[in-house]
């Protein structure tokens, strides 16, 4: 295999696996700025703790993914800077998100941060790169679980219609 045989590590990351690395680290960075943003926003003290541990986990992310462009000598896209705290009662009401909009869009996030990383994973032919985005992924499904029995428990889940009955069956 030449050039792909051997460590992982000391091969070329070809032209998707730099194009998904750097949209991931883009979007982890917009992110994290966010939601510092929605923590501003909400009341809710579970909420606000599971807005807490995805910042955590996006910046831990962040440094792994900085680290390998850095490493492969990819430029890194901008940051933008720390939100500062403020209390949500100091936000008008009219202004502010409340906690079952603020559940929803991060509940998109997840659902979108699983298919940019099962993307990355097929495409990968780096196994380091794979595992890394396998574990982002299994990060992502875990979160998600946590958030849906969070929406569930404080009554924020909106069900799209429910097919209960089914038709009779027509004999012809």
């Amino acid at each position: 295999m030449g050039i792909l045989s051997g460590n992982p590590q000391e091969e070329p990351m070809h032209y998707g696996e730099v194009f998904g690395a750097w949209t991931y680290l883009t979007s982890l960075k917009g992110i994290i700025s966010g939601y510092q943003t929605m923590m501003n926003h909400t009341g809710d003290a579970d909420l606000f703790k599971f807005i807490e541990n995805m910042v955590d986990e996006a910046k831990r992310e962040e440094m792994e993914m900085e680290q390998l462009l850095k490493e492969n000598g990819v430029g890194l896209p901008p940051s933008p800077p720390e939100r500062a705290y403020s209390d949500h009662e100091n936000i008008p009401v009219g202004a502010r998100f409340n906690d079952p909009e603020i559940s929803a869009m991060i509940t998109k996030d997840i659902a979108t941060g699983l298919v940019a990383c099962s993307q990355v994973i097929g495409q990968s032919t780096r196994e380091d790169i794979a595992m890394m985005f396998g574990r982002y992924h299994s990060n992502k499904a875990q979160a998600g679980a946590k958030l849906l029995q969070l929406n569930k428990d404080k009554g924020w889940l909106v069900l799209p219609p429910l097919h209960i009955e089914t038709p009779q069956s027509v004999t012809v």
